[in-house]
């Protein structure tokens, strides 16, 4: 904290070089496009997508250094900030949108035009940018050295690994390579199960079990051990305590939003039917404490933004590395965004109803930044602000005579323009981050975000159509579980059947933590994702744990955690690169060819991922020659 002043990124701010060329916007296009479709179907099938930054950075690196043999690690940088955006508008979008295509299959309404689909996405991902101007200051210079923001910080090492060569590119690529195998053999042949679980017989309700993922392991890892110890805290409260209890007193009962009796549902079914809900009453909770927090320093931040606009010179005076894009420039986009949801007619609102939209989204941009720089964007629960906007959005529209359908399908926009907002603004602080340490200009990247931004909202469309003729939402190949969550919670407001008292149990929660002292964010998250996720990423923790426990000078200690810090930035990116190979060979339909599907015991699984454990702890052990 002391020194964050002092801090020096890799390119000086007085130093110009390569930077937002057409090498750089055309490779950051493609791979937003690719990585936006693949994103989209992961996260149709398993609820989760993957941060893009890092694999759009390495393969960025191949083709600009090994095939174009030119050295520009800003350039690089550009191409990861427009392709990450293709993500994390994919992983907005696929949590909501999908439930306009089940309504449609249903006969209520016709199907979503390309237009719309357009529309949502970009004015969601454009308005996800803008926030994030304003902000850059408070939450990425302001705070270097207590958001650790992971994806951004991995992101700008495999960078500077790759620009520097050496040990440094030897520990990322090692990292890569072994994580990306790991994946291929998990995912892709299906030689064991990368998840394992055990439900305990004698406490209904109940299961423990771990992910054995490389990049979980790796977010651990660069998280630390206390921010991995709230999130597996209130993971343990989900599955340990309210799980049981739900198993306990429901009994036989059917209680909504479940449709059969709590005594034949298995925990994961408890999860999906009732701690999500809680889970999303107490991550809106932590988000509104955490706005309240932080809105001296947002408003501190936005008066310094409003501020340069008097500056007649601004540009030329201020430093490259501090110049972001003009607030006229921003203010424009915002209202002619706010005019345009009022005018479509998917949007059924009045002008001043268009203007809260926008305010709202601000809100969740803000959470959305801080918590991914917390938790990483991997871990962002998008889809529990969408479930707070949502249940807001449709009980408004309700209350001023908007109901039925077309109620209905105006939630899902506005939910969708919110949800968009929140993957953009953690996707862009990341990126951010990234810039900042490496030494990029702001106003390019937020620029080049855009760019990302408008190529994804003309590509999704056409991705929603092409998932949903090739298996339908809902089916096993694509299940939506998000998307057709909201569009039961959107139709139980509007039915008024909505289960509040799931909802209020998380929001106190939440309050509880916060009267604790305990950070309210990572174990609101911790208690909405599953367990299995937040064990996999505390192994991380734990490794990073140890590894500054062992005796040694503060430097030597420092040096531990750095060769971890570029291992499992490594790790990240393997995994990240191959789990999209893997996205395409499932939409080729060729993944079952390759599939083995050997039945392995769940000890071979947990034996492998102590292994990997035990390789990363002794990376960062050897002492460098």
């Amino acid at each position: 904290m002391d020194n964050k002043n002092e801090f020096k990124p890799y390119i000086p701010a007085d130093k110009v070089v390569p930077e937002f060329t057409v090498t750089s916007i055309v490779i950051g296009i493609i791979l937003a496009v690719v990585f936006g479709a693949a994103n989209a179907y992961l996260g149709l099938l398993v609820g989760m997508t993957i941060s893009a930054s890092i694999p759009a950075a390495v393969i960025s690196m191949g083709i600009i250094r090994v095939i174009l043999r030119r050295d520009s690690i800003l350039e690089n940088n550009i191409v990861q900030t427009i392709g990450s955006a293709g993500e994390s508008l994919a992983a907005g979008a696929i949590f909501t949108l999908p439930a306009l295509f089940l309504w449609a299959e249903e006969g209520k309404i016709e199907f979503p035009s390309m237009i719309t689909i357009f529309f949502i996405a970009l004015f969601g991902g454009l308005l996800g940018v803008c926030f994030m101007v304003p902000l850059r200051q408070a939450l990425i210079v302001e705070e270097h050295g207590t958001l650790p923001f992971p994806e951004g910080t991995a992101c700008a090492e495999v960078l500077l690994a790759g620009e520097e060569g050496g040990s440094k590119a030897g520990t990322v690529f090692t990292g890569l390579g072994i994580a990306a195998v790991y994946k291929f053999v998990a995912d892709g042949l299906k030689l064991f199960p990368s998840e394992i679980g055990y439900a305990f017989k004698g406490y209904a309700g109940s299961q423990i079990g771990i992910q054995v993922l490389p990049s979980l392991a790796g977010v651990g890892f660069i998280c630390g051990p206390k921010i991995s110890s709230y999130m597996l805290a209130g993971g343990t409260l989900s599955w340990f305590v309210l799980m049981p209890a739900i198993a306990l007193f429901g009994g036989d009962a059917t209680i909504f939003p479940g449709t059969v009796p709590i005594s034949e549902l298995a925990p994961g079914d408890l999860w999906g039917n009732y701690i999500k809900y809680i889970g999303a009453g107490a991550v809106a909770t932590g988000g509104i404490i955490s706005l309240i927090k932080t809105f001296p320093l947002i408003v501190r931040t936005f008066k310094q933004a409003m501020s340069s606009m008097t500056k007649k010179q601004a540009g030329k005076n201020t430093l490259r590395t501090q110049q972001d894009l003009p607030m006229p420039m921003l203010l424009i986009i915002l209202v002619a965004i706010v005019i345009l949801i009022w005018l479509i007619p998917t949007f059924p609102v009045s002008p001043l109803g268009s203007l809260i939209v926008v305010i709202f989204g601000f809100f969740f941009a803000s959470v959305s930044s801080r918590m991914v720089g917390l938790i990483g964007s991997s871990n962002n629960p998008v889809s529990g602000m969408a479930i707070a906007t949502l249940i807001i959005a449709t009980l408004v529209l309700k209350a001023t005579g908007t109901d039925g359908t077309t109620g209905m399908v105006g939630a899902i926009a506005i939910g969708g323009v919110i949800c968009i907002i929140a993957a953009i603004a953690g996707d862009t602080s990341q990126d951010l981050k990234t810039g900042f340490i490496v030494g990029a200009t702001p106003k390019k990247q937020q620029l080049a975000e855009m760019i990302g931004v408008v190529v994804a909202a003309a590509a999704i469309g056409g991705v929603l159509y092409l998932l949903n003729e090739a298996w339908g939402y809902g089916s096993e190949q694509i299940p939506a579980a998000q998307a057709t969550m909201m569009k039961m919670l959107v139709e139980g407001i509007m039915n008024a059947d909505l289960p509040w008292a799931l909802i209020f149990i998380g929001v106190f929660v939440a309050v509880v933590i916060e009267i604790l002292k305990v950070p309210v964010m990572p174990f609101a998250v911790g208690m909405y994702l599953p367990f299995s996720l937040s064990a996999g990423i505390m192994a991380g923790g734990i490794v990073r744990y140890i590894v500054e426990k062992i005796k040694g000078s503060d430097e030597e200690k420092k040096e531990r955690a750095d060769k971890g810090v570029l291992f499992t930035s490594g790790m990240i990116a393997g995994e990240g690169i191959m789990g999209i190979i893997l996205a395409v060979l499932a939409v080729a339909k060729v993944d079952s060819v390759i599939a083995l599907s050997i039945s392995t015991p769940q000890i071979v699984s947990l034996i492998i991922f102590i292994a990997l454990l035990f390789y990363l702890y002794t990376r960062c052990m050897k002492k460098s020659k």
